[in-house]
């Protein structure tokens, strides 16, 4: 791999706090009147992203995460964001009715439990077969 100069090193360095091309490629000092073209250039070239993946990795080392903790972590998210909980009324009286605590958040954990463990190759997706949606208006008596 071909050696980094100062500039490019420094831009890397940027972009792995910000992730934010311009933003890095400005405080690395490129002056160009369009910074996207100048970012496009960088992010292209193989020995920077070698550089950005190299350091990254080291970053994520140096956490001492393991895979294990965060799935757990994801998991317990998830069970917690779609538990049911009791709607109440203005006085704070429970109307009978349920809803889950956080939908958004418990389907956010789970999309990122499946990517991390690699279930969203497009491999799997041809494993599932497509729903058919029943309906009262095409209900019939075979179907039933």
């Amino acid at each position: 791999m071909k050696e980094l100069t100062q500039q490019q090193k420094r831009f890397v360095a940027e972009y792995i706090k910000s992730l934010d091309g311009e933003l890095s490629a400005k405080k690395a000092g490129y002056k160009s009147k369009d910074l996207k073209v100048v970012v496009n250039g960088l992010l292209s070239n193989n020995s920077i992203i070698h550089e950005i993946k190299d350091q990254l990795k080291q970053h994520i080392s140096s956490l001492r995460v393991h895979k294990g903790y965060v799935i757990q972590k994801l998991l317990q998210i998830a069970e917690f964001s779609l538990e049911e909980e009791d709607i109440l009324d203005k006085e704070g009286n429970s109307t009978g009715k349920k809803k889950l605590r956080d939908t958004s958040a418990g389907l956010k954990a789970l999309e990122s439990l499946c990517k991390y463990l690699g279930f969203s190759s497009n491999n799997d997706q041809e494993e599932y077969r497509q729903a058919k949606i029943i309906t009262i208006s095409n209900l019939d008596d075979d179907k039933i």
